[in-house]
């Protein structure tokens, strides 16, 4: 279970976001280090998220094995993040 701080009237509190909602992947550029992140579930459904999926599938194709690695450059993946979080507030 993950916990993330919220803060509301009476100062922090913890809110817990069960695993069910959480997915892993790993994101390298071509021949990098790759680097682990959990996502929310939701973001799948987000357009930003669905582009860059198949801008993905396009160039790389369909074919893993285990955990997903995405084949993006680390901070274009923090831009699409951060973009996907400030429409959602």
């Amino acid at each position: 279970m993950v916990t993330t701080t919220t803060t509301f009237n009476r100062g922090p509190r913890k809110k817990k976001i069960g695993a069910k909602r959480l997915f892993v992947m790993k994101f390298s550029e071509v021949g990098g280090e790759q680097q682990r992140f959990v996502v929310l579930i939701i973001w799948f459904n987000h357009p930003l998220f669905v582009q860059l999926l198949k801008e993905v599938k396009d160039e790389y194709g369909l074919k893993q094995i285990g955990t997903i690695t995405i084949p993006c450059n680390v901070h274009h993946f923090h831009t699409i993040i951060s973009r996907i979080v400030s429409l959602s507030f």
